[in-house]
Order: structure tokens, then sequence, then C-alpha cells
């Protein structure tokens, strides 16, 4: 267990785009990363310091390293959870708070609504376990990564969060 991939929210970094780009040093995938952030979320605008952002910032090791994601950077709900001496959400009383509430990208608040609740029941272990086993593509086996719409082997439409 990679403790630096447990981001307090529940959005596993171990399954997350940004991560997954950077770890395997796939340029074609940080560039299409680099199109979906730089445009709009749904209800919320544009992302904060969405027109810096370029292949050589797709890079984070995860939300408890020292090479995190530029939007990772500025979580509130993180700095809430180090502040509190918490590991994660799940260990809060006041969740789901204005945090969660407000974050701004709808599948990530989908994920962290299921997450810290299944965390809680079963255990860091199984929710990793359960995080990892997920993101497979259910026609060809293909693994994928959280937020994918369709899988890019068979490209059958996915929907897995």
């Amino acid at each position: 267990m990679d403790k630096k991939l447990l981001a307090p929210c529940g959005l596993y970094c171990g399954v997350c785009a940004i991560h997954i780009a950077h770890r395997d040093n796939n340029q074609k995938f940080k560039e299409r990363l680099v199109g979906l952030y730089k445009g709009e979320v749904p209800g919320k605008g544009t992302l904060p310091n969405h027109k810096d952002l370029s292949t050589e910032k797709i890079r984070c090791n995860g939300c408890f390293s020292d090479d995190l994601f530029m939007h990772c950077q500025q979580c509130e709900i993180r700095d809430c959870t180090i502040e509190k001496g918490y590991s994660g959400c799940h260990e809060c009383d006041e969740f789901p708070c204005h945090y969660i509430e407000n974050f701004a990208m709808t599948v990530g608040k989908k994920v962290i609504l299921r997450a810290v609740p299944y965390r809680r029941k079963v255990g860091t272990e199984k929710w990793i376990q359960d995080e990892e086993a997920r993101y497979f593509c259910p026609e060809c086996g293909n693994k994928v990564f959280r937020g994918v719409v369709k899988c890019n082997q068979c490209k059958v439409k996915l929907d897995l969060d």
C-alpha cells in the first residue's frame, strides 16, 4: 500500500488519469488531459490556472507526495484533513462538508460521495483493492482510469464511477 496515493477525499490516486499519465510518461495521454482540464467544468466555469496548464504540468505522485498536480496543490479538502490530523474524510464526522458539496469536478464529487462511506465501512486496504478492481473495461479487460467514458481499446462506453 503506497500511502502517498491515499487521497484524503476518497479519490484514490492510483486510478487517477494525471497520476497514470505521469507514471507511464505517456505524452499522448498528457496532451489529451491538457485539453480536458483546459475545458469548462459544467456549472462551475473553468478550473483555476487552466491557462497555465501544459503537458509538463501533467504530473503527480499522489496527494501525500512532494510532487502534486497543480490543482491538487491548492486542494481545500487535503488542507482540511491535514489541519484536523486526519488521514482522510472517512475519519470526519462533518462529511460531506461544504468542500465536498462545492467540489469542481462532477465525476470527482460522485466518486467522493461513494468512496468515503465505503472506506469507512470496509477499511483502507479493501477500499484500495476495490478501487483498483473497479477500473477495468468489462468487455475487453483493459485497465482504465477514473472518469473514463469509453475504453481506449474496444471503444465500448463505460460508466464505472
